[in-house]
């Protein structure tokens, strides 16, 4: 992607998205992201006063550009056509298949910056939080509105895709494609557990 033509508070964000992301946000100082972005060290600060500032910034921006991905792949295979059919879960393990095959693909970012910076940058662990929430909530969007356990299934779900991101994290191709399978496992099983619910007759 050539970023020249963006202006410089894009510029920044763009570029320290792909250094946070690819290299750590500990690792990468501000001084790398200035010469990496192409602007001055007050054009920066004008934009960006500490680094703490430009932590929170890159966490929304990675939020926004995640979830359009994640609902599209989603969508791409067909999950609006499905929601409120529990076997709509299965899909989370294709598009996680998809994402881990991704050469640039190091991980959830907010897994990651909750272990790099934890509570130290006011504000990190909030956006993580809120990230995880929305997540659930898609997740809890492909199963039925009727099911009693809906959102406890969706988390269960989101557990498992955290699971199955961490150890394709830790690994190679072939480790990342038993992190799916291993995801999809634990898929059917919540499925099954899904539809034993709402077949069961009420009282």
């Amino acid at each position: 992607m050539d970023i020249s033509a963006l202006p410089a508070r894009e510029r920044i964000l763009v570029t320290s998205h792909d250094l946070f992301y690819r290299d750590g946000i500990r690792a990468t100082g501000i001084d790398r992201v200035i010469a990496a972005s192409g602007v001055t060290k007050v054009t920066f600060y004008r934009h960006f006063p500490s680094k703490d500032d430009l932590v929170r910034e890159f966490l929304d921006h990675r939020h926004t550009r995640w979830m359009a991905w994640f609902v599209d792949a989603l969508g791409r295979r067909g999950a609006h056509e499905r929601a409120g059919d529990a076997n709509a879960l299965l899909l989370l393990a294709d598009v996680m298949a998809e994402w881990f095959a991704d050469p640039v693909f190091r991980g959830c970012a907010f897994i990651n910056a909750t272990a790099e910076v934890g509570g130290s940058v006011q504000g990190a662990l909030e956006r993580a939080r809120e990230h995880k929430r929305e997540i659930v909530e898609v997740i809890g969007g492909l199963l039925p509105s009727q099911l009693p356990a809906r959102t406890a299934l969706a988390q269960a779900a989101d557990i498992g895709v955290d699971g199955a991101i961490i150890k394709a994290q830790m690994g190679d191709a072939a480790l990342a494609r038993e992190a799916v399978e291993d995801l999809r496992r634990l898929l059917e099983a919540l499925v099954a557990s899904a539809e034993k619910t709402t077949s069961r007759p009420s009282a």
